[in-house]
């Protein structure tokens, strides 16, 4: 009894810890910039009291569009590296690892380049369209390579590789592309949250917590199927049925992200294991609330070190990201090779 106490008291006290993060560091990206903005002033532009016209302007067109977009893409990254670790049972598994993230950005420069050069815009649901028709062709291939390597290590290599494919065939797009508008295209490849819109802020909001309540709502199921196929076949579970979402609801999220920000790596990948190393739990009732949470404020601490270390210069989010996270995936695997040992 007093053993339960104190799990349910650490999964609160988590979920607190998580929320003041995200809370934190949203205000941090809000007022710390190249211009800084007293705590006062963001305030009162949420309570609607009268704020200088210039502060007034920066904290709603620039800092709060880009900071939403960093707690949302990040929230929905972390959680779709989650659902790729319960499906491939796969520690390192993870869209930007298994190459979904750069078969999201090669059709999504392709349709881009497309679209500008037939002087059409490019709306929002559009580039989710083609990023998640990326997203699944990069799934497929790796579906196709997990049907044929049982080698853990091995899926992992076919993935980067799909990737490094991707990403080359992308940037000779972008390189020999004529037209001077596909410059912007240069800095979204390298992945970064600026130049958001409170229209795209809207699109990826709704589309992440329709996925998000989608996900949750399977949690029963991705619990029964991480304890073992015949322990989830014996429980009612429709296997074949749960991949398939997990695959859908995976790429759905991959694309949103790459739509908006561009491809970025190791969050999907670090996070989930970061909030299992502080839950102290694999049930996916708390890891899937847990992990957006996570990768929420990881993105948001991101962004705020590549926009403020090295001003006036912005650093790509994808640097900071892999700063923080590749060492997460080396402490994963070196833990595993001393559990085989």
């Amino acid at each position: 009894m007093e053993r339960q106490k104190q799990k349910k008291s650490r999964y609160v006290w988590v979920f607190v810890l998580l929320a003041a993060c995200v809370l934190f560091f949203f205000l941090c990206n809000t007022c710390i910039g190249s211009i800084s903005i007293p705590l006062s002033d963001v305030v009162k532009c949420f309570t609607g009291a009268e704020v200088d016209a210039v502060n007034l302007n920066i904290i709603r067109d620039i800092r709060l569009p880009r900071a939403f977009a960093a707690m949302v893409l990040g929230g929905a990254l972390a959680l779709a590296g989650y659902l790729l670790q319960s499906f491939f049972a796969n520690p390192i598994a993870g869209p930007f690892i298994l190459g979904i993230s750069s078969g999201a950005k090669l059709v999504v420069a392709l349709v881009m380049i497309f679209l500008i050069r037939s002087a059409v815009g490019v709306s929002s649901y559009a580039l989710i369209l083609a990023a998640f028709a990326g997203a699944m062709i990069s799934m497929g291939f790796v579906l196709l390579m997990s049907g044929r390597v049982q080698n853990m290590s091995m899926l992992v290599i076919s993935g980067v590789m799909i990737g490094y494919i991707c990403s080359a065939v992308t940037d000779f797009v972008v390189t020999f592309a004529d037209d001077a508008d596909i410059v912007n295209l240069h800095n979204w490849s390298k992945g970064s949250f600026s130049g958001v819109t409170w229209g795209n802020v809207k699109v990826m909001t709704v589309v992440v917590i329709i996925t998000f309540l989608l996900i949750f709502l399977l949690s029963k199921p991705i619990s029964a199927y991480e304890l073992g196929e015949t322990y989830a076949r014996n429980m009612g579970v429709n296997i074949r049925l749960l991949r398939i979402l997990l695959v859908i609801l995976s790429s759905i999220l991959s694309a949103c992200v790459v739509a908006f920000a561009g491809p970025i790596s190791f969050v999907g990948v670090a996070t989930p294991h970061l909030v299992k190393a502080m839950l102290k739990t694999t049930k996916p009732i708390l890891m899937i609330p847990a992990c957006f949470l996570g990768g929420s404020a990881f993105c948001l601490m991101c962004d705020l070190i590549a926009r403020t270390v090295f001003a006036p210069t912005e650093l790509s989010i994808s640097t900071v990201t892999a700063v923080f996270g590749a060492p997460v995936v080396l402490w994963v695997m070196a833990g595993r090779r001393k559990e085989r040992g």
